[in-house]
């Protein structure tokens, strides 16, 4: 059986009528800015495909105005596309009816928000109940199962206390628990840590990332911080001008830059402890220098590597999946490369 939970082909998104030019504009070549000056369209989504695994935190990432925050309203037709396909389970969400979509949002998927969006008037206990609420559940198991996830995001005490009686980051926490309350498959996060206080942002990281642990939901999480997208994401998408540049792990993006725009997000970040075996090697060694003796994997963290490569006056042996000798490395090669790394050369 398949791990895929979303598959998305040619996505596009234009804002405007008679689309169709615009389209075609962008399928022979044309940036986002030369459509808007022929045409008046924005482009919000260009031609974007991409997979998400079963219990995955996907990241899409990018600049402002880089198309990240349509393409996640996209998956749910909060915003609806121009055209594509939007395939979750096998079922073509880009084509629903919207009396089977509203259905299936309810069910299967859920939203948090930059902004919170908790409703004043109503208690901590019936903004977490609301999803519920909404899709029908009688008020006794809904509140029950408010209370469930409210302990879970550590506010099962507040309940009976309004949003404007907590702090940014225990809003937050009520909107991640209203999300959690109708049990979704799909969660997804715009922005959702980015208006909290950094100490507040690690924070809610933690708890996702400790009840990710255990309810392996699929999570697409929309974020300009890099920081952020390295510490969560199991994979990372970044975006620009509306299309989809890079996609990989967060030692591939460190690793193997796509271009310019994406090295851009390293400025400032400390990208060393990303780092593996097989990026520490020492251009000036051969196989010829390694005589036996210490070995690593060419997965082996930095860390890990430190730990024996710096107690040794001797080059310590690279190897890969298939047993092969990569190549050595010393003492010297790890800290020039962590020093590379740190001040991002």
């Amino acid at each position: 059986m398949s791990d895929l939970k979303i598959s998305v082909k040619n996505l596009y998104k234009i804002f405007g009528n008679n689309t169709a030019p615009a389209q075609n504009m962008l399928n022979e070549g044309f940036s986002k800015d030369e459509v808007f000056a022929k045409t008046g369209h924005v482009v919000g989504v260009n031609r974007v495909s991409f997979d998400v695994n079963q219990g995955e935190i996907y990241v899409l990432m990018g600049l402002s105005g880089s198309g990240k925050s349509t393409l996640i309203r996209l998956i749910n037709r909060l915003v609806e596309p121009t055209d594509g396909m939007i395939i979750i389970d096998g079922q073509n969400i880009a084509r629903l009816p919207q009396p089977e979509l509203v259905k299936w949002r309810r069910k299967r998927v859920a939203m948090v928000f930059q902004s919170f969006a908790l409703m004043p008037h109503r208690s901590v206990l019936d903004n977490a109940a609301f999803g519920l609420e909404m899709a029908g559940t009688e008020r006794k198991e809904r509140e029950k199962r408010a209370m469930e996830v409210l302990a879970q995001v550590g506010l099962h005490t507040y309940a009976a206390k309004y949003p404007h009686q907590l702090s940014g980051g225990m809003q937050q926490r009520v909107g991640l628990a209203r999300a959690l309350a109708v049990d979704p498959d799909i969660l997804l996060m715009d922005e959702a840590f980015s208006a909290l206080d950094p100490l507040k942002r690690v924070e809610m990281q933690t708890l996702m990332l400790e009840l990710q642990r255990e309810q392996k939901r699929t999570i697409l999480f929309v974020s300009h911080d890099l920081e952020e997208a390295l510490r969560i994401g199991n994979r990372i998408a970044i975006m620009e001008g509306g299309q989809l540049v890079q996609e990989g792990t967060a030692h591939q993006i460190i690793t193997q830059p796509a271009n310019a725009y994406v090295r851009r997000f390293f400025e400032g970040v400390d990208t060393s402890r990303y780092l593996t075996a097989a990026d520490l090697l020492d251009s000036s060694l051969n196989g010829h220098s390694y005589h036996g003796g210490p070995r690593l994997s060419w997965s082996t963290p930095l860390p890990d590597a430190m730990k024996i490569v710096m107690g040794l006056d001797e080059p310590v042996g690279v190897f890969d999946a298939a047993d092969h000798l990569l190549g050595c490395i010393s003492a010297r090669s790890l800290l020039v490369k962590m020093s590379q790394e740190a001040r991002h050369v």
